[in-house]
């Protein structure tokens, strides 16, 4: 083990577990196989991640908080609420997309993180459920989005579009329909809010 001359960080840890989860896989990766790509004794490593279970939850949190972090701009961006709703959908669509897709071997080892790590995966979802219920309570308060209830809209609204963000639909984001069928759901979403009851 060669010994490092940059300072450990937790974020260093951050990167290099990524790297191994994506060399390893979830079964094999270890904590001994993160320390020997940082070049420390694993004792380095659980001086900042106790366990291994917290350090599988940090890399996986810090996974989910990058979507989570691109769409938080739009939330608060230029544009009316109806242009930063349909905004948010999109860019949150592709950003899982592109996930699936940029990079298949690390998507599926997260898949299986966040299978075993409900938590983090309920944090990451209130979060998102948190952003859009931002963009639709602006819109009711503008009177341009008709949602008595921002919070209860936004949740259905994550929830018709799951197909267009949830991992276990993943195989269908490559299909020559998959475009069509996300204008077509995400214009009746926005038919539905922008109409007085």
């Amino acid at each position: 083990m060669a010994p490092t001359t940059e300072t450990l960080t937790a974020e260093r840890i951050l990167e290099a577990t990524e790297e191994v989860l994506r060399r390893h896989g979830p079964a094999k990766a270890t904590v001994v196989d993160v320390a020997r790509a940082l070049g420390v004794s694993h004792g380095s490593v659980y001086r900042h991640f106790r366990t291994k279970a917290a350090l599988r939850e940090a890399v996986t949190k810090r996974w989910l908080d990058r979507t989570a972090e691109k769409l938080a701009g739009i939330v608060t961006g230029e544009g009316d609420p109806e242009t930063r709703l349909r905004a948010w959908l999109t860019a949150l669509f592709e950003a899982k997309r592109h996930k699936a897709g940029d990079d298949p071997e690390l998507f599926a080892t997260y898949t299986v993180l966040t299978d075993e790590l409900g938590g983090v995966v309920h944090e990451h979802v209130a979060d998102l459920t948190g952003q859009l219920t931002e963009i639709i309570a602006a819109g009711a308060g503008s009177g341009a989005f008709s949602a008595p209830d921002p919070a209860a809209a936004a949740r259905a609204v994550f929830q018709a579009t799951g197909r267009f963000h949830d991992p276990g639909y993943a195989r269908e984001w490559t299909t020559s329909a998959i475009e069509d069928d996300f204008a077509a759901v995400l214009n009746l979403l926005l038919h539905g809010l922008t109409t007085t009851p």
